[in-house]
């Protein structure tokens, strides 16, 4: 089975094929023009980018949209992960910004979840829709050399996203969840 994954980050390209290709699911790529995240959910952004990247290729697209939310600050930044710091900004200063708005903040009121909404757009118009969700907590400082975004400050226990192997990190995390739900669904179809 042959799915177009419809993102542009490599990171989470690999992160796709990584889960799903020893599921018997080829994640493949193709060009296709970004479109904008107008959803004011996780869900609504991943059913934008499916179903445009199904439009552009006629392939079975899946997209993800993903994020943190952390308790703290009111569930921020949520949809707004990637831009929460600004157009351009990288993940160094992604975390900065969240590291000083938590300043002062005890461990047990850092709190936070990553999520991951999944959408399969199909050429014929149908869908398959999943979401997965990780707890966890912000730790004070970055920690890790692994991941991407805001891995280093995620904590899963005792070690953050950045510090786990890939199959450490897809055994627990919210895409890992929601690609699993995905393939569980698509048996289901």
């Amino acid at each position: 089975m042959k799915f177009v994954i419809a993102t542009h980050n490599a990171h989470k390209v690999e992160e796709f094929r990584r889960i799903l290709e020893p599921l018997g699911i080829e994640a493949v790529t193709a060009d296709f023009e970004d479109v904008e995240e107008t959803g004011t959910t996780f869900a609504e952004n991943a059913q934008i980018k499916a179903e445009a990247a199904c439009h552009a290729t006629g392939l079975p697209s899946v997209a993800d949209d993903s994020g943190l939310s952390v308790d703290a600050l009111g569930g921020e930044p949520g949809v707004y992960s990637a831009r929460w710091a600004g157009e351009g900004a990288t993940d160094a200063q992604r975390i900065e910004k969240l590291l000083r708005k938590l300043d002062g903040v005890p461990a047990d009121e850092r709190t936070a979840r990553f999520v991951s909404a999944i959408h399969c757009a199909f050429p014929d118009g149908t869908a398959v829709a999943v979401q997965g969700e990780c707890e966890g907590t912000i730790a004070f400082a970055p920690a890790g050399a692994g991941g991407f975004g805001y891995d280093p400050v995620f904590l899963v226990g005792d070690k953050t996203y950045a510090e786990m192997t890939g199959a450490e990190k897809d055994a627990v995390s919210h895409r890992g969840k929601a690609l699993r739900a995905f393939v569980e669904a698509l048996k289901n179809r």
